[in-house]
């Protein structure tokens, strides 16, 4: 999976599956740039692997635009798009407030949507490109106590397989990787009780190989969707779950 000279932007990129994504594509020899609002992490991540760095909000379309445009203005080109940003509220629907659904829904589902439709709008004319969305399990399966993360996660599944059917003639392949636990920052937010070891342990017991998921295992099937490896793929939702949803 030879990324080199290719044109990448990965929203999200400062950290978790994000950042071992931004960091699989720069070792495959890609021109990276990181989307994301911690600036601080985003920079050094960047100045780890040879990155660019763009700070801002995917909930916002203008910003998403600039991102893409600056990206054809350096590089004349965009190869592929991850949609790795996305935020949790780990709360029932009944307790989720309307400020947390709303930005839950921002992040999430209107940040992934605008940023497609830029860089859609980039490739559409060069005849190629590839975009890589994060759903998640939980975007099919459901799971109580996070149900705004659930419907945002379904309204993504549906956004990948509709944008992949529109542009499928256009040499665009639009694909969702959906992972199911993995430690990361976002596993461990929000949590009601210490993140200890044993809580961990608790979590991964849940899984049917027994472990968590290093984000560096998801992010090897984002550059296998991303690659013309996976050439005729396109409106495809790849669960990384060790076997959580074959239950």
């Amino acid at each position: 999976m030879d990324f080199q000279g290719k044109a990448v932007i990965v929203t999200g990129g400062a950290s978790g599956m994000g950042e071992a994504t931004a960091r699989e594509f720069a070792r495959a020899g890609a021109h990276i740039t990181i989307v994301d609002r911690n600036e601080a992490r985003a920079r050094q991540v960047a100045a780890e692997i040879g990155a660019q760095v763009r700070v801002g909000d995917v909930s916002e379309s203008a910003f998403c635009d600039r991102v893409v445009a600056d990206t054809l203005a350096q590089h004349g080109r965009l190869d592929v798009l991850v949609n790795a940003a996305g935020i949790i509220v780990r709360a029932s629907g009944e307790e989720t407030s309307d400020e947390q659904w709303q930005r839950v829904m921002a992040v999430n589902v209107s940040g992934t949507f605008f940023m497609c439709r830029a860089a859609i709008r980039a490739m559409k004319p060069q005849g190629r490109g590839a975009i890589v969305n994060f759903g998640s399990i939980w975007g099919d399966l459901g799971a109580a106590g996070v149900a705004a993360y659930c419907a945002s996660k379904g309204a993504v599944h549906n956004l990948t397989r509709a944008l992949a059917l529109e542009h499928a003639k256009d040499g665009l392949r639009i694909n969702a990787v959906c992972p199911g636990e993995v430690n990361t920052p976002m596993l461990q937010s929000e949590r009601k009780e210490p993140v200890t070891p044993e809580l961990l342990q608790r979590l991964a017991e849940t899984v049917p190989m027994g472990r968590l998921a290093d984000p560096a295992e998801i992010a090897q099937v984002v550059l296998f969707l991303a690659s013309d490896k996976a050439s005729y793929m396109t409106g495809s939702l790849v669960l990384v779950d060790a076997g959580y949803a074959a239950r």
